[in-house]
């Protein structure tokens, strides 16, 4: 860049170097576009450049579309290209990857820079209009080049290298502020899935289901109490016999039988009949055979 100025080292600078290293200078100029060229630099390149983007140009003037106009930030680190209206950055093309930078002398208007492009590694010529500041502009962007070159000396080019590094992490910065707002994304989306799947589409939640045995049946529950149902012909039906209960039951619902406390009156009258005529049968028999043998276990004769 240096020798691409040396043919106007006999102009003095147009800037304070203060302007440049610690603001910038602005110019507004018509930006024609970019487009790739195969060498960082050469006058005949941008010259091929100039001529491809005016054709291109033409054409789209001839279908009414107007020429964008840009405001150019110009300052050690690099030129900058925003929307006058909006102040967005269009294009930041830092000051290292620019290799050369010209006005043409055949059309005062046309000034051109070659920039590397930091992502597809790709020179581009960038071609602006300006009908009165064409040549200024480029004498500033040389002035950029020479404060920036004298404080890459001073500093023994450590602040290249920092600036480098510097970019390096901001650029993985920004990978992952992407990658966590993605994560937030899929995050919502699967918080909104399980509302949907909570939620009934009448906004109540549903009642939960009652669980069912091996036969898809609902379990018995004791709760609520049934409601005596009176029968067919108008009786209201026989209340079941309550026992107490201190007393339990067998696997048939029968008191279990205990010799050591029944008596002759637990007995019901019948079977109670059949038990004394079996024990007259026992004493008749034994009596027979000359010895008595009670089977009464008050009798004194056991």
């Amino acid at each position: 860049m240096n020798r691409a100025f040396n043919r106007k080292k006999d102009k003095s600078w147009m800037h304070t170097p203060e302007a440049l290293a610690k603001h910038y200078i602005a110019y507004n100029a018509k930006f024609l576009g970019n487009t790739e060229v195969d060498q960082p630099k050469g006058t005949e390149v941008v010259r091929d450049a100039v001529r491809k983007l005016k054709f291109q140009r033409h054409i789209k003037k001839s279908e009414g579309q107007k020429t964008p106009k840009v405001e150019l930030q110009i300052s050690i680190y690099g030129v900058k290209l925003l929307d006058p209206k909006t102040k967005d950055v269009l294009y930041n093309c830092q000051l290292h990857r620019i290799s050369f930078c010209a006005d043409d002398k055949t059309d005062k208007r046309i000034f051109t820079f070659i920039c590397k492009d930091s992502e597809s590694n790709k020179h581009l010529c960038y071609v602006f209009d300006s009908e009165k500041c064409a040549e200024e502009i480029t004498l500033t962007i040389g002035q950029a080049f020479d404060l920036a070159y004298k404080k890459f000396l001073e500093s023994g080019g450590k602040d290249v290298e920092t600036r480098k590094q510097i970019g390096g992490l901001q650029k993985r910065i920004q990978e992952l502020e992407t990658e966590n707002s993605e994560l937030k994304k899929q995050l919502q989306v699967l918080e909104e899935q399980l509302m949907l799947a909570q939620v009934s589409p009448a906004g109540s939640v549903p009642a939960k289901a009652a669980p069912t045995d091996v036969f898809d049946m609902i379990p018995f529950s004791p709760a609520p109490p049934l409601t005596p149902v009176p029968a067919s012909n108008g009786t209201p039906p026989a209340s079941a016999p309550t026992r107490p209960s201190h007393l339990s039951t067998d696997l048939f619902g029968a008191e279990p039988f205990d010799p050591f406390t029944c008596g002759a009156a637990d007995f019901p009258p019948d079977i109670q009949s059949k038990l004394d005529e079996m024990q007259e049968g026992f004493k008749m028999g034994l009596t027979l055979e000359g010895t008595v043998f009670s089977l009464d276990p008050l009798d004194s004769r056991c």
